[in-house]
């Protein structure tokens, strides 16, 4: 019986770094045999970034490349070549995320590859769209980011500075575009027989987040502002973050206030009765979201007074019993040791073959049917035997030849 989702589905791993890798781990994720092919010797570039010890893969790579297996493979070596031919063969998915023009040197172009294999799904993640006066450029996050527009709405006012948002949302948005974009082609190729390019743009991924940004740029006829943690639309009141103590960096919660034309003034007049102030039900100067947003500084004066009496985490409680929107501002070592998060599987821990146990964020998405086990990132060339039998039928003394001639 099948237990994975995408068990039986192939895919070929020619990504670095964290847009494609996301692709792929996604996938993996979900039951595929995603199988990461690496240069001998060196492997993904990711292994090395911001390494924390010479002798180790770095934390960053271990973070993106769960539930993979590792090949090595020289793609510029004629055999090396020969060999990624008979996979592709019998392959579903190719996944790359290279610089752009890189597969085309290789000779391994979406035409070129579907040559080989006409049912192949080819997805490709670039930082800007293929015609784009960009096309040409490298891109990483930050730069995507800044070109998509996340990183000009963001910051406290138009007056400051702008800030790229902490989350790497041009990487990992990207890679979940490219994940979906290709379950699609696989559910068409069902119909169709064949396969198709799925390419993925980072600045269109975020261009795709900053939709609801557009609202307050057609309302005001003037470009989106940076409005902090108040909201794009600025259309609602309470909605930012409020000081708690002990008055840490993080010692934060975020209050949102549904807006009058949602939920009346009923979350207004619950919020005013728990910061102990019922003297202001009523008051004209609070009867819509948008009145409450041009009193703004009033308003966050009289919440800002009862949180600070408070932790987050008991505002959060006592707000989140009133059902009013309320989020304590979690930082990384208090996500990783929430036990919910532990027993939910959110954040899992894994053995890894040098760094011990680790425990890492596992995946996000839940199939009733089809569990997720998240396994620990392979070490460069661990699957080399096996994944060369089982694809190529190639024996224990050909894999060795292989590495005697380092080509894998």
């Amino acid at each position: 019986m099948r237990t994975k989702a995408l068990e039986g589905l192939t895919v070929l791993d020619l990504t670095q770094f964290e847009a494609g890798t996301t692709t792929t781990e996604t996938l993996a994720w979900l039951g595929a045999n995603v199988i990461k092919i690496e240069r001998p010797k060196t492997g993904e570039q990711g292994r090395n970034a911001s390494r924390e010890r010479p002798d180790r893969d770095a934390f960053y790579f271990i973070l993106l490349n769960a539930n993979k297996r590792s090949v090595t493979l020289d793609l510029r070596h004629p055999r090396g070549k020969e060999l990624f031919t008979q996979m592709l063969r019998k392959a579903d998915v190719l996944v790359e995320n290279f610089g752009p023009g890189s597969m085309e040197r290789l000779g391994l172009s979406p035409a070129e590859v579907h040559a080989i294999n006409p049912q192949i799904i080819y997805g490709r993640i670039k930082g800007f769209a293929t015609g784009s006066p960009y096309e040409h450029f490298l891109v990483f996050d930050s730069v995507a980011q800044a070109t998509g527009g996340s990183t000009a709405v963001t910051g406290e006012s138009m007056d400051r500075r702008p800030v790229k948002p902490g989350a790497n949302i041009a990487d990992t948005g990207a890679g979940l575009h490219c994940a979906v974009g290709i379950l699609a082609a696989l559910y068409d190729r069902q119909f169709t027989g064949q396969g198709q390019v799925v390419e993925i743009a980072m600045q269109d991924a975020v261009i795709n987040f900053c939709r609801i940004v557009y609202a307050q740029a057609f309302k005001h006829g003037k470009p989106a502002e940076r409005t902090g943690a108040k909201g794009q639309l600025k259309n609602s009141s309470p909605s930012g973050l409020f000081p708690c103590k002990p008055g840490g960096p993080n010692d934060f919660v975020h209050i949102y206030g549904s807006r009058a034309t949602i939920a009346g003034n009923e979350q207004w007049n619950r919020l005013l009765e728990v910061v102990g102030r019922p003297d202001l039900i009523g008051d004209p100067r609070f009867e819509t979201g948008e009145l409450r947003y041009r009193h703004i500084d009033v308003v966050d004066e009289v919440i800002s007074s009862w949180t600070m009496q408070y932790s987050k985490f008991e505002v959060m409680e006592r707000l989140g019993a009133a059902k009013i929107p309320v989020g304590a501002v979690l930082d990384t070592s208090e996500l990783q040791e929430d036990k919910f998060l532990r027993d939910h599987e959110m954040f899992v821990t894994v053995d890894h073959p040098t760094w011990g146990e680790l425990t890492i964020p596992g995946s996000p998405i839940r199939l009733s049917r089809s569990p997720v086990e998240v396994q620990a990132a392979p070490l460069l060339g661990q699957d080399n035997e096996a994944v060369y039998g089982e694809l190529l039928d190639l024996s224990k003394e050909e894999v060795a030849s292989l590495r005697v001639e380092e080509i894998i």
